[in-house]
Formats: structure tokens, sequence, C-alpha cells
């Protein structure tokens, strides 16, 4: 069964390690220690708390799009037609290709909170290929 580290954990969760170990220290999250008296937490019950995390957005229960990053735009390009829109979320980077309308109607700029929703019918996964133990 993979376990994770508090740091990888927050990583995972796109919080601080402090915050991590707040929810621990609350029981929010179950933690064991391993030899070294290293927090560790379950890789099943990790994604059990992510899943049941997802539910408190209320973007699920308007729209039947699942996945939801929400970031601040890092970069606009506009033309006559079109706008490219960049959203840093968390360690995501999305980018959204749109009518310049959309872009200015939204207000779309540097420095703008922004959530982008994915609907797809095909999604690629990747790992590092690293097992965690």
């Amino acid at each position: 069964m993979p376990t994770f580290q508090i740091s990888e954990a927050a990583d995972l969760l796109g919080v601080s390690a402090d915050t991590v170990r707040r929810w621990v220290d609350s029981g929010r999250l179950a933690a064991t220690r391993d030899a070294s008296a290293r927090r560790l937490l379950d890789g099943a019950e990790l994604a059990a708390f992510m899943r049941a995390g997802a539910d408190e957005d209320p973007g699920r229960r308007v729209s039947s799009a699942r996945n939801r990053f929400r970031g601040l735009v890092t970069n606009v390009v506009r033309d006559q037609v079109m706008a490219a829109v960049e959203i840093q979320a968390g360690p995501h980077r999305v980018v959204s290709l749109m009518s310049r309308e959309a872009a200015d109607e939204l207000g779309l700029d540097v420095g703008t909170v922004a959530t982008a929703v994915v609907k797809s019918t095909a999604v690629i996964i990747e790992t590092t290929g690293e097992h965690h133990a």
C-alpha cells in the first residue's frame, strides 16, 4: 500500500505542509509514524479524503464538469478575434483558447482569479514511474 510523507500529501492536495500537519493534529486526516518518526499518510485514506473534499466544491452542484482548476491568470494574449488565457492552479498550468469577446466579458487579465473547467472524453493519466513504499 503506498504511503506519503506530509510534504508529498501537501503537493497532491495543493496546500502547505503546515495545513496537512494541522489536519493530522486535528484528526481530520489519519497518519502513522515510520521508524524515523516521520508522519506517513496511507494512500487509500488520502484518496478518500481528496474525493470527499471534492464534494465541497460549489461548482459540482451546478455543472456536470468535474475537473475544475481554480488559480491565478498568469498570461493573456489577445488578438482581434481570439485570446489565449493561461491559469496557474497549484502545480498545474492550464491554457484556454477562447474568443476575445469572452475574455473581455470575463475580465480576464493577469492577476485575476479564475477557474478552468475541463470536460473531455479523453483524459491521459501519467505517472513518474516511481512507486511509493
